[in-house]
């Protein structure tokens, strides 16, 4: 039937680098209602306008938005101002502090300009919750808290966590999920998009929708993307991000430096490159059959040419072409993937070149590792380590090249909680 194949097409669109749909059946359900009515969906994303520079970690969820809208849906955008007054506590282990309205308008009006980077505007309506929050009277807001019970609502990791280690928690705050949840009835909204941390939010705006006669939304979750240090989240706080509004040359240079094992994620989550042709290239990227480093250039040049253009992509990778040319230590930096070494590793800042080697994966075992360091093939921070007995001194920032092009950046944790 052609409604199920062009339903079956648009489905396998937005799968793609989706980390679950709550329900998979519901949304292509509203998809046949969608294409059978001609009535396009609404399409919800809720932010907090706490943190203005959109990197590529939060262009994930703005790129699915993007796809919908390609697929004639409708996209809203909830730039939760009034939400913004209590914070979101996801994540949090004590209570957030509460933004002023002039720093929540200065965020918002950031963030519409960034979007347009992405986003098509002629589909696209942003609005804030204080629309209608704002108008909610004592009330109104006796009969949202009914619909939740506090047992639900401890239930949420982070205020379980919060609660069994005597941090305070906020009344105001159990009113966040509540209050963003709302935000789904207010607009009738089909399908939410966010993170997977925002999974519970979400959630309770399907519970909601239901207690006020409503169809359930369908939660679309999308996985959260490491930054370019390959452990935290990308965040601007971690410093390993990459905004999309960056200068191309330093894009340039951060995407080179993304751990081997990030190429295909960051192809599949950040670029338009299909999916059968990233598959091939994690396979020859496993098998050695290719050097990682030529798809990380081409990462950088699919980037870079979405968010500026194919000739500043260009430009970009020449000027690292030539940086990198000057076979300097500063430059390898650039391309250096993080090598975190714990404390507990080192015996007065000192440890054994082969254990080292064998802890950053260039050696299957440190016989191997020996075996190299004997044949010249190990250099730290650009002294040629030929003794495989013996125990280097490391410090934060040393580069460790092991061959031609496992290229590691010395990362000195600082303890446990780092």
């Amino acid at each position: 039937m052609p409604v199920i194949s062009s339903v079956e097409s648009a489905l396998e669109v937005i799968r793609r680098g989706t980390a679950e749909i709550i329900s998979e059946e519901n949304l292509k359900e509203k998809l046949e209602r969608s294409l059978g009515s001609g009535k396009p969906l609404c399409i919800k994303l809720g932010i907090d306008p706490t943190a203005p520079d959109v990197h590529l970690g939060f262009a994930v969820v703005l790129r699915k938005l993007r796809q919908f809208q390609d697929l004639g849906h409708e996209v809203v955008i909830v730039i939760g101002d009034f939400t913004a007054r209590i914070g979101d506590p996801t994540g949090r282990s004590e209570t957030r502090k509460v933004l002023s309205p002039a720093e929540i308008l200065e965020n918002a009006k950031t963030y519409q300009e960034q979007f347009r980077k992405i986003l098509d505007p002629s589909k696209t309506r942003i609005t804030s919750n204080s629309e209608w929050l704002a108008k909610l009277n004592l009330g109104d807001l006796i009969e949202l808290t009914s619909k939740y019970t506090v047992a639900r609502m401890i239930e949420r990791d982070d205020f379980q966590t919060r609660y069994r280690g005597g941090q305070p928690i906020g009344i105001h705050e159990f009113l966040y999920p509540l209050m963003q949840g709302y935000d789904s009835v207010a607009l009738r909204a089909d399908v939410e998009l966010g993170g997977t941390d925002q999974k519970f939010n979400i959630l309770v705006g399907r519970d909601l929708q239901r207690e006020y006669g409503q169809e359930p939304q369908v939660a679309l979750l999308m996985p959260i993307l490491e930054g370019t240090d390959g452990v935290q989240k990308m965040s601007k706080s971690y410093g390993n991000y990459v905004g999309i509004r960056e200068d191309p040359e330093n894009m340039f240079g951060k995407l080179m430096s993304i751990p081997d094992t990030l190429i295909c994620r960051y192809f599949e989550l950040c670029t338009d490159v299909p999916l059968p042709e990233i598959r091939e290239m994690e396979r020859q990227i496993e098998e050695g059959a290719t050097n990682p480093r030529d798809h990380k250039m081409r990462l950088a040049r699919e980037i870079i040419t979405i968010y500026h253009s194919q000739a500043q992509a260009e430009k970009a990778q020449e000027a690292f072409g030539l940086k990198y040319g000057q076979k300097g230590l500063e430059s390898k930096a650039i391309i250096a993937r993080p090598l975190r070494i714990a404390p507990e590793e080192l015996r007065d800042g000192r440890i054994w070149i082969a254990a080292l080697v064998t802890r950053a994966g260039a050696a299957g075992s440190r016989r191997e590792a020996q075996r190299l360091v004997s044949q010249g093939a190990v250099v730290l921070d650009g002294r040629k380590v030929t003794a495989y007995n013996e125990d280097v001194s490391l410090g934060a920032g040393m580069i460790l090249e092991v061959g031609k092009h496992d290229i590691f950046r010395i990362v000195l944790d600082e303890g446990p909680s780092s």
